[in-house]
């Protein structure tokens, strides 16, 4: 491909630990809210480690959080009737639209590791129903190259398409690279893209990145498809790293604890809502008992 359409990294940004609170032992951000216009259409990217209490039943609006596991088992459930576990490498993609109530908690209270990413709905869809799309590993689709195996949670690579089931044009993968492996991961043109390494060191776009940043890529006006160069250099172990790109939505975003919507009258109008019971009831059911 014509070298000015390889994709280059604008910023680079390394997680912020925030250390245990009241629900998690230890926390991070991946990237914070802090200007939402330079990680449009992505909010936020939060990374825990839990085992008790972890997070109870809380509400959503407005969103979709994609939650990836990286260790142990994430129970969850949700006043639509769905429950279950995700184990390591498992995604779970939920769609909180006009309103939702779930819980996610660590199976046993045993321990959870996981990343959250919360991606903005357009304001056309901020009221689409709620549902769960789980990604499990018997279902997960693959792209294997000379030492490296991507997982598509989304979008279309190299031919496969992912699972999720999208409301705006998102692309995700996790990227697992032997040392010295490669892979030229196509990107749309539109699309803003961040790559956050969750293990070992990756060369993005020509710079390398250690576990725990986060490199963007700005859009490219009129490219059609773009190429990310991914490397792990040598070493003894493989390195991961999750890529997740989507066209920007350009729409003003109000942020209201577990809402986001276009608007501060939204998000009083979501408050409203939520405590009159309008989002439904909050789930009661017992833990689960799990044994896949």
């Amino acid at each position: 491909m014509d070298a000015a359409l390889q994709r280059t990294l604008n910023r680079v940004e390394a997680r912020q630990m925030l250390g245990p609170d009241s629900q998690v032992d230890d926390k991070a951000l991946a990237f914070a809210p802090n200007d939402p216009a330079l990680t449009d259409p992505f909010l936020i990217m939060a990374e825990d480690w839990f085992s008790s209490p972890g997070f109870e039943c809380h509400p959503h609006r407005g969103l979709e959080t994609v939650t990836l596991v990286v260790d142990g088992v994430l129970e969850h459930g949700d006043n639509l009737g769905n429950a279950g576990a995700l184990e390591p490498g498992e995604v779970q993609w939920m769609t909180a639209g006009k309103g939702i109530v779930h819980r996610e908690l660590a199976y046993r209270n045993e321990h959870a590791h996981t990343f959250q990413l919360w991606l903005n709905l357009p304001r056309a869809k901020k009221m689409t129903a709620s549902r769960y799309q789980d990604l499990t590993r018997g279902t997960m689709r693959q792209v294997a190259a000379p030492g490296v195996l991507l997982d598509v949670h989304a979008g279309t690579v190299d031919g496969v398409t992912g699972g999720a089931d999208t409301h705006h044009p998102v692309q995700g993968v996790l990227a697992q690279l032997d040392p010295l492996a490669s892979y030229d991961l196509a990107v749309p043109g539109e699309h803003r893209l961040f790559a956050h390494v969750v293990s070992g060191r990756v060369l993005v776009g020509g710079r390398e990145l250690e576990a725990g940043q986060t490199g963007w890529s700005e859009p490219v006006p009129g490219a059609e498809s773009t190429t990310l160069h991914l490397a792990a250099p040598d070493g003894d172990e493989r390195s991961r790293v999750l890529v997740y790109s989507g066209t920007p939505l350009r729409e003003p975003v109000a942020f209201g604890g577990p809402f986001v919507m276009n608007s501060r009258a939204e998000i009083q109008q979501a408050f409203q809502d939520f405590q009159r019971g309008d989002f439904g009831p909050v789930p009661r059911q017992a833990r689960l008992a799990y044994d896949r």
